[in-house]
């Protein structure tokens, strides 16, 4: 792999925790949490970048560990609930003793496992796109802020020529605050909002959303659905003679193991804004692509979650031999030390802000289920968590604490 984590290093240093030690253990190994949601409405999305996790662990062992330790996934499953996400954090790192931990999608999620993180002094690595507004020294944020996925998908449409915008999400955090964010660039930019609504996370109804995007006729709607809420959508909608090449739909959530599992006949034609397509050329993406086929079968797909996850426990193994311990603290300070590495997403680094840097890209579901890629940044985008338009003055700061 194009990724620099081969070789081994010395001994392992003990790692401290709320003043209690918090060792690899003495049989040589280490402990890391792996914990998304493997049950409910958004294990479609889930399941498999938990997948990609467990691939990035066991190629590193395949190479004699970190610092001389193999790694022993703890795997549990936050059942799309964030409350469960919070209990299964909490007993990860208290009980199972893991010196870091791999997961989460939902903000809500996130922010629920937030003070979890905080209260043991440990370290979360969330790889999904989310509506950025937080910082914490306690999360490594690998997932694209707005700035590099939903404003580019906005400047895109502009640029097309769609001025009439429909906003449609799940009820909850990230849909609603990346929609607060595109509302003041649509209103800024001087276009319209045609209609804006909400599902619950998991709602099937579209019935009288379908009928108001039919009387609005929007140019163009942006889609922060998640799960298999897009099923029921997508298929409504094709129910009204509204499929994606008479009606384009631009998606922040459905990814390539989305499309294959709604099929891909329903979406073709349909965008969505990534910053990694299975279909990017590259070594370190053909290896990545070629290993999970082996590992999980030939007809397997990846997307930019699955990615983000990959590489979040590759960096994370960087990190640890750059900081010669397990210290979660020490860990983050060399993790956005470590500088740009090539992965398959491209060349990415993490910022100070524990966020990103990565290119975004904006692609065209083809008949195939693969993406054809059809607009890409010039290089990679600085991530930004707090939109200058929406939240004036706002920035991450130093992280002064852990």
């Amino acid at each position: 792999m194009a990724l620099k984590h081969f070789g081994l290093a010395a001994a392992l240093l003990a790692t401290t925790m709320l003043g209690a030690v918090r060792p690899a253990l003495a049989d040589g190994t280490v402990k890391v949490g792996v914990l998304q949601s493997l049950s409910g409405t958004m294990a479609i999305s889930e399941v498999p970048l938990e997948d990609a996790e467990l691939l990035a662990i066991s190629q590193l062992n395949a190479k004699g560990g970190v610092l001389g330790k193999k790694i022993v996934p703890v795997v549990e499953d936050g059942a799309s609930d964030p409350s469960t996400f919070a209990q299964k954090a909490t007993k990860l790192i208290e009980e199972d003793k893991v010196v870091t931990v791999f997961g989460g999608w939902t903000s809500s999620s996130r922010k629920a496992m937030l003070p979890v993180f905080q209260r043991l002094h440990s370290l979360l690595w969330y790889p999904v796109q989310f509506e950025g507004n937080e910082c914490s020294p306690n999360i490594m944020y690998s997932g694209a802020q707005p700035n590099q996925q939903a404003l580019p998908a906005l400047t895109w449409a502009e640029q097309k020529g769609y001025k009439k915008i429909f906003l449609l999400g799940s009820d909850y955090v990230y849909p609603r605050t990346a929609n607060l964010i595109l509302k003041k660039h649509i209103a800024h930019a001087g276009l319209t909002l045609s209609g804006e609504e909400y599902v619950p996370l998991g709602g099937t109804d579209f019935s009288s959303i379908v009928a108001e995007i039919e009387q609005a006729k929007p140019d163009i709607i942006i889609n922060t659905l998640n799960g298999d809420s897009n099923v029921s959508f997508f298929k409504q909608m094709a129910a009204a003679g509204m499929t994606p090449d008479k009606l384009p739909v631009m998606s922040f959530s459905i990814a390539e193991p989305e499309a294959q599992a709604m099929g891909p006949s329903l979406l073709a034609g349909s965008y969505t804004s990534w910053n990694y397509f299975q279909s990017l050329p590259g070594a370190a993406n053909a290896a990545f692509v070629a290993a999970y086929k082996v590992k999980y079968g030939a007809n397997a797909v990846v997307d930019d979650p699955m990615v983000h996850g990959y590489v979040d426990v590759m960096e994370w193994a960087d990190a640890v031999k750059k900081a010669g311990t397990f210290d979660p603290k020490a860990v983050r300070n060399a993790a956005v030390a470590l500088g740009f590495q090539d992965s398959p997403l491209g060349e990415v680094k993490f910022a100070p802000n524990q966020s990103m840097v990565q290119t975004g890209y904006i692609g065209q579901l083809q008949p195939d289920g693969q993406f054809k890629v059809i607009w890409s940044s010039p290089g990679p985008i600085e991530p930004v968590p707090y939109d200058p338009l929406t939240f004036p003055g706002k920035s991450c700061g130093a992280h002064s604490t852990f």
